[in-house]
């Protein structure tokens, strides 16, 4: 090879490094920190940059994606000094790229430590029936002191997830049968619950009955009532309207006689069914009233014979 081919040669090569030392693309959602000199420069945003080579460098290069990492399980002491064991899911995004290269040595070891010693903490001050019930709290909680000190390493703390808290066995079948002697009391109760209402419901159906057969004699009382007052009404006017008659009869020519003759046939009569009743003879007390009422009585019929010129009264007036 002479000595030209050489010289070309080299200049190409060195062309080469030039270009691919000048030359960077960053991808989309990506940030790369350039030092100058071994001092912080710039940095690079996605796309096509130019650095001078052999002066610029790349120092870090950071994902501006959010970012999932398991926060290893650890053993937290509860409020009533019993041990759960605790493992999360820890949600961050890089914020600041020159804060995260230079604000922690390495902020994934810096964040996953922290939220072990302060989720330690957030379960300390709870007891435990609480520490499941409120898993949104400790959440919370975490993800505020958290986002507290990434603030300084360029890092933005989104949420925070307990995947799992497990007590120790004994404690797992306390729990278990605490359960199961809740549920049986609640099935108790809403057994007794049901039988209460059942009895509430006899009762008030035996009132409402009660209350219809009540109403319903009482409009009986009532229709009733009405009935027979209907009915003395009726027998009122009737026997009202039999006095006019008696009475229009009597001022009649000879109604004055048919009465005297009418009584005294009921009288005599009287005393004859008197006398088939009993075994004992009744006498009237005064027979000189008798022998008057039947002496008239004569006269009267006697008036009344056919040729007389009388009218003659109407039988049962």
């Amino acid at each position: 090879m002479s000595g030209g081919n050489l010289v070309a040669l080299i200049v190409l090569v060195l062309a080469v490094v030039f270009v691919v030392r000048a030359l960077k693309v960053v991808p989309q959602q990506h940030a790369w920190i350039v030092e100058r000199l071994g001092k912080y420069d710039r940095t690079l945003t996605p796309g096509l940059n130019f650095l001078i080579p052999f002066v610029d460098r790349v120092a870090y290069k950071h994902s501006l994606k959010e970012i999932p990492m398991d926060v290893p399980s650890q053993v937290c002491i509860t409020k009533d000094n019993t041990q759960l064991t605790v493992d999360g899911v820890l949600y961050f995004q890089v914020t600041d790229p020159m804060r995260a290269s230079y604000g922690s040595s390495n902020y994934v070891v810096a964040i996953t430590q922290l939220a072990q010693t302060t989720l330690r903490s957030v379960i300390g001050k709870l007891e435990l029936d609480r520490t499941f019930e409120e898993r949104d709290i400790i959440n919370s909680n975490v993800v505020q002191a958290l986002d507290e000190a990434a603030l300084n390493w360029g890092v933005k703390v989104l949420r925070y997830e307990i995947k799992d808290l497990t007590p120790p066995q004994e404690i797992l079948r306390s729990m278990q049968a605490q359960i199961t002697a809740e549920r049986e009391k609640r099935a108790l109760i809403a057994a007794s619950e049901g039988r209460k209402q059942e009895q509430i419901n006899i009762a008030t159906g035996e009132r409402e009955a009660k209350i219809q057969r009540s109403e319903g004699e009482r409009q009986a009382e009532v229709n009733r009532a009405l009935g027979e007052a209907a009915a003395i009404s009726a027998v009122a006017d009737a026997t009202a309207k039999a006095i006019e008659r008696v009475a229009a009869s009597i001022r009649l020519p000879g109604g004055a006689d048919a009465v005297n003759l009418r009584v005294a046939e009921q009288y005599v009569e009287a005393i004859g069914n008197m006398a088939k009743t009993n075994n004992t003879m009744i006498v009237p007390a005064n027979l000189a009233d008798l022998s008057t009422l039947v002496a008239s009585a004569l006269t009267v019929v006697r008036s009344q014979a056919p040729g007389s010129g009388a009218p003659r009264p109407i039988a049962g007036a």
